[in-house]
């Protein structure tokens, strides 16, 4: 099963590092990944393999969301579909 991670905030040091870290911890495969910086604002999106996650899709998005909080960004997970559902027209 598919998801997509998106990042955003502050651009700071280790992001990536941090983000890619926390999910190779819990079994998740990054397939794809673009990020880019706004002048001083960072955003991330990632496509990602949850099929091997040691955790479920919902416990995900909330350890996701605490990661979030801890580093000062804002860190989502939704399942594929219902990211594609919200992004077309």
């Amino acid at each position: 099963m598919r998801a997509v991670v998106t990042v955003t905030g502050k651009d700071k040091k280790g992001i990536i590092a941090q983000v890619s870290s926390f999910l190779s911890e819990r079994g998740v495969n990054i397939e794809d990944i673009s990020q880019t910086i706004l002048q001083e604002y960072f955003a991330m999106i990632m496509l990602v393999d949850i099929g091997g996650s040691s955790v479920g899709l919902a416990e995900l998005a909330k350890e996701c969301e605490a990661l979030g909080n801890s580093i000062g960004m804002s860190i989502r997970i939704q399942h594929e579909a219902i990211f594609d559902a919200m992004h077309n027209i």
